[in-house]
């Protein structure tokens, strides 16, 4: 029991120590966008950060919760989740098309969250149709139906809002432009800036978010007279399931009694099991009541302040002059253009597919390869909008001061730099995995406890991975949407942003594999050197097509 209220206190500290450290920036960035930027960024970013705070409670815990309620191995949890990072990004075309043919962009974004808030309900519905050990099948086709409705209500909400921050920088130009050329230079840089607060805002959600569904699912726990333990989920499902193998039975007699919260004998091992499941996986049902009540914020802060946020309008004289415009240019350098896009659009998606393993190998490597008795594996995630906050202005700094020396690095160098930093967050996890000399996970699962105790990482290598990941996610993520901004056609920017999210979408797509090579592969650094690989090879594409890309976007 002591234990058990240590392990909370030790979360709850860690919540409250980042929130102190992240407190000062949040400060600093709602006071520049005050005095910097137009009247409605902060209503859109605390609207925005309401919905990812919602969206992160649940996106934390997902992969894990599919294996620990349904009893699923990690491979088909994996493909169920990157399915739905698929459908969250290529449903934002859709999205965008509903708003932009209604001309309604509020109303979208309104609808949007009410989806959203309807399928956070039906996954906070703890329903388990009998034995929690083997839950029907109709039980999982209700949660994919209600992860297919946050995804279709995320594509109403997420590019139509970032469509509104866009339209309130076109007027807040147009404002400055009567002003003379000097107030318009001044404001166009600012747009770079306040899209950089927005994104920082979102993080703010995502670092608080993952410590609610572990929280919720201990208190669960010990209200039945549990003890949290991250084994144990797949452990109890063998055994009703029957499928128990070598050291498991040991481990999981071992297990048991230790997650007795009294200290009292474990009684029926069929009893034990169902109870443990129930209560473990009712704890994060709970959690996602809170992604329903952050929609619902999200609504009333949009709601509240909607009047002060302006309509995306179709500007249809421009288009019109910026169609003959093209029409007059080299079409050869509008294929240039193209070609350029999609070369960069190709390393986007070995990049999303490499970084977005924060919810799939690198979530199953927290809790099965990591010391995570104290600190629950999906609060790791929390690290990566951490670094993002506090990162984000060092970054703007050292850019900001190389550009007043003259030495500003280009778009397409800034993301090959990036690339290469993703591919040392995984050649730093070789290294560890060699150090260790770790096994595929399916076989790592079959070792003795004592054993498996014995070669654990310490939490400190989540936090150095995370913290290169990020760094790397800072110099793709915003600069790839800069650079399409900058290559594409007058008249295709739309259908050019599009390609930039299907990008993405296909590189979240196949993100399951990182879950099947942890697994399958004889040994893990293997599947760790796969995504070094791709990182390394992406950024030799890139450093080969760097003057070529300079030249074409000039």
């Amino acid at each position: 029991m002591l234990q058990d209220l240590w392990n909370n206190n030790r979360m709850v500290a860690m919540l409250l120590a980042i929130l102190v450290v992240v407190l000062p920036f949040l400060i600093y960035y709602v006071v520049v966008a005050r005095k910097q930027h137009p009247k409605g960024l902060i209503s859109a970013a605390l609207s925005n950060m309401g919905e990812r705070f919602g969206y992160y409670i649940m996106n934390a815990v997902l992969l894990l919760f599919l294996c620990s309620k349904f009893g699923i191995s990690d491979d088909a949890a994996g493909w169920i989740y990157a399915v739905f990072y698929f459908l969250i990004y290529v449903l934002s075309l859709p999205g965008g098309m509903v708003a932009d043919k209604l001309q309604n962009f509020k109303g979208t974004i309104m609808a949007g969250l009410i989806v959203m808030a309807t399928g956070y309900i039906i996954l906070s519905l703890p329903v388990f149709g009998g034995n929690p050990g083997a839950v029907p099948m109709w039980v999982l086709v209700v949660t994919c139906i209600a992860l297919v409705l946050i995804a279709a209500g995320n594509g109403l909400f997420k590019g139509n809002l970032q469509a509104i921050v866009g339209q309130m920088y076109d007027n807040y130009e147009a404002e400055a432009a009567k002003k003379g050329p000097e107030e318009l230079a001044v404001a166009k840089s600012r747009r770079d800036s306040g899209f950089q607060i927005f994104y920082v805002f979102i993080n703010i959600g995502g670092v608080i978010a993952p410590f609610v569904a572990p929280l919720l699912r201990s208190a669960m726990l010990k209200l039945d007279g549990f003890v949290y333990n991250a084994d144990l989920p797949r452990l109890c499902h063998s055994f009703l399931k029957g499928t128990l193998q070598g050291d498991d039975a040991q481990n999981l007699a071992t297990l048991a009694q230790s997650s007795i919260l009294d200290g009292g004998p474990v009684g029926d091992m069929t009893t034990f099991c169902t109870s443990y499941l129930e209560s473990f996986n009712t704890g994060v049902h709970y959690s996602f009541i809170a992604s329903a009540l952050a929609m619902i914020l999200s609504f009333l802060i949009f709601v509240a302040t909607r009047k002060v946020l302006p309509n995306p309008i179709k500007k249809v004289k421009e288009v019109q002059a910026n169609l003959k415009a093209e029409a007059a240019a080299d079409a050869k350098e509008i294929r240039q253009r193209l070609y350029a896009l999609f070369a960069v659009l190709g390393v986007a998606v070995f990049f999303w597919f490499s970084f977005h393993q924060n919810g799939q190998s690198l979530s199953v490597f927290a809790r099965d390869f990591c010391d995570t008795n104290a600190i629950a594996p999906e609060i790791w995630q929390c690290i990566n909008p951490f670094f993002v906050i506090v990162l984000t202005p060092i970054i703007m700094i050292v850019f900001g001061a190389l550009a007043k020396k003259g030495k500003e690095i280009s778009t397409p160098k800034k993301i090959a730099l990036g690339m290469f930093v993703a591919a040392c967050a995984y050649i730093f996890l070789i290294m560890i995995s060699v150090a260790n000399e770790y096994p595929s996970g399916e076989e790592f699962k079959g070792w003795a406890e004592a054993s498996k105790e014995a070669v654990k990482a310490g939490p400190w290598v989540l936090i150095v991975t995370y913290f290169f990941l990020t760094v790397a996610e800072l110099f793709i993520s915003p600069l790839g949407l800069s650079f399409v901004s900058k290559i594409a056609p007058q008249h295709l920017q739309g259908i050019c942003q599009g390609l930039w999210l299907c990008a993405t979408a296909i590189g979240n797509l196949f993100i399951a594999l990182g879950v099947t090579m942890l697994n399958s592969f004889p040994y893990q650094w293997q599947c760790w050197a796969v995504f070094a690989g791709f990182c390394l090879i992406s950024m030799g594409v890139m450093l080969g097509m760097v003057k070529w890309l300079e030249k074409v976007t000039k």
